[in-house]
């Protein structure tokens, strides 16, 4: 057996690409599979969320940790 893809014979290159061209077909059917069909022609419109106003948080309740050095 000889472990080399530069010396391999034309069976084996056919079959490696017939394994990466259904692994790609698989993907592509699994990413497919996942998109939305709501049917309303919106694609995640539902699931946008718009920025409001600017809004400043502050927490005077934890404890402040100082090192020196």
């Amino acid at each position: 057996m000889n472990h080399s893809i530069y010396s391999a014979d034309r069976t084996t290159h056919l079959k490696i690409v017939v394994v990466a061209m259904s692994v790609g077909i698989a993907v592509a059917g699994l990413a497919l599979s996942f998109r939305d069909t709501s049917g309303d022609g919106s694609v995640h419109a539902e699931r946008i969320i718009k920025a409001g106003k600017p809004v400043m948080e502050t927490n005077s309740g934890g404890a402040v940790v100082r090192w020196r050095l």
